[in-house]
């Protein structure tokens, strides 16, 4: 058994979706990036590569190549499971916290919970995902941006 940790944010601005663990979710502005800036699948992403030693998304997904540039997050996430498969691990669980002031993530944490199990290939049991606001302190907190904390371990496929 392996463990991962990631860690992403962005800034959020107008004219963008706010897309979250591959869920729209209905706001005045979303996140700014070169893909759908999908701040908690890049956690995840980079939680998963680290605990199978293979790098960054920047490594494997540089912001610097045309071919990324609006690509749905899912689209990598997918990509990031195929990584780990070929070098022989799996995905075993998965625990995310969402750092936001608004929107407030609640109503959609279950459906963002079932869509990250089935890119993971994981029972509903084994994704958690949480939110928390920072009452109002730093960027998260004067709503300039939202963050994204994701712990895993991952496991050597047989």
């Amino acid at each position: 058994m392996r463990v991962g940790f990631g860690y992403d944010v962005h800034r959020l601005a107008e004219g963008r979706r706010l897309v979250l663990g591959g869920i729209v979710i209905p706001y005045d502005r979303g996140l700014l990036g070169h893909s759908d800036a999908d701040v908690l699948l890049h956690a995840v992403m980079d939680a998963l590569l680290g605990a199978a030693g293979l790098n960054d998304i920047g490594t494997h997904f540089p912001d610097t190549d045309s071919a990324y540039q609006g690509i749905s997050s899912m689209i990598l996430l997918q990509k990031t499971v195929e990584l780990l498969g070929n070098s022989g691990f799996e995905c075993n669980n998965v625990d995310c916290s969402i750092v936001a002031q608004q929107p407030k993530i609640a109503p959609y944490r279950e459906k963002i919970r079932l869509n990250l199990a089935q890119a993971l290939k994981l029972q509903p049991e084994q994704v958690n995902v949480k939110a928390t606001t920072t009452e109002g302190l730093g960027f998260t907190g004067k709503g300039e941006g939202i963050a994204a904390y994701v712990v895993c371990t991952v496991r050597k496929c047989n």
